[in-house]
């Protein structure tokens, strides 16, 4: 299993280009949403290029939609697999949901039902999804807002069957455990104490928002102190792997911003205290 920690990285945004470009602050790493870059060429990738000169990035995606019914989108693959060349990323990420099915696309990271027929399904499809890359692929845990009649089983178990079953690796975002937790009552320990921590390769954290009966995953604005403490738990487990802040909307600056990322520093040195 891959383990190679990168540092501390910000998703990189279209806001903070010219920042980045004109002061090249000594961030580690930088993570790129692969569908905007899945051009033949352009400013996008112009700009990409340009970071790519001074900075280690990463891919993470939104459509590839793993659960969904419809056959795998080979055309989508290849261009994913172009990029990864350009970019040299040591892993692939998406998320764990659907989104799509034959001809319609909603354009959403939907929950899927937590079944053995549904393992099934994800596992096939990311067994070929990571051998068509040809790179390590991982899949990100959901912040949920609904469940299902149908479920066999709790969202840790249904997540570590399928690292487990299809042999790949999770891109763990502890802020949306928390959300998920408080939405679906259930707590962080049960939920950290029964997923496979060896198969980490990189943890998110983000903000959300208390919108009173429930919390909402926004990434636009800062992380909270649950989450920290969160992270402060879960990263020395996974081996200390690679620290990403997911900053998508109101965006402050990029010196802020980055501020923000590197409080993960603090909470690595911080010890974790054992009730």
């Amino acid at each position: 299993m891959l383990k190679k920690n990168l540092g501390i990285g910000i998703g990189l945004r279209s806001a903070h280009y010219d920042t980045i470009l004109e002061q090249l602050p000594p961030i580690d790493w930088f993570e790129i949403i692969s569908e905007n870059f899945l051009v033949d060429q352009g400013a996008p990738l112009e700009y990409l290029d340009a970071i790519l000169e001074h900075y280690p990035v990463t891919m993470h995606g939104v459509t590839l939609a793993i659960g969904s019914p419809d056959p795998l989108d080979f055309e989508y693959l290849k261009k994913l697999k172009k990029l990864a060349e350009k970019t040299n990323t040591p892993w692939i990420s998406d998320h764990l949901c659907w989104g799509h099915q034959k001809g319609a696309h909603y354009h959403d990271l939907l929950p899927l039902p937590y079944t053995k027929e549904m393992i099934n399904h994800v596992v096939q499809r990311a067994r070929i999804v990571q051998d068509f890359l040809e790179r390590p692929f991982a899949l990100e845990n959901l912040s949920s807002y609904v469940s299902f009649h149908v479920d066999e089983m709790p969202e840790w178990e249904f997540y570590s069957a399928i690292v487990e079953k299809a042999d790949i690796s999770m891109m763990l975002d502890v802020n949306n455990i928390y959300v998920s937790s408080h939405n679906h009552h259930f707590t962080v320990d049960e939920y950290i104490k029964n997923i496979p921590l060896d198969r980490v390769v990189q943890i998110h954290i983000a903000g959300h928002l208390d919108k009173g009966h429930y919390l909402l995953d926004t990434h636009n604005n800062y992380v909270k102190k649950e989450v920290w403490e969160i992270y402060r738990e879960v990263w020395p487990k996974t081996g200390s792997v690679s620290t990403l802040l997911e900053w998508d909307d109101d965006f402050v600056s990029f010196e802020e911003t980055w501020k923000e990322a590197l409080k993960a520093k603090e909470y690595q040195k911080a010890p974790v205290y054992v009730s």
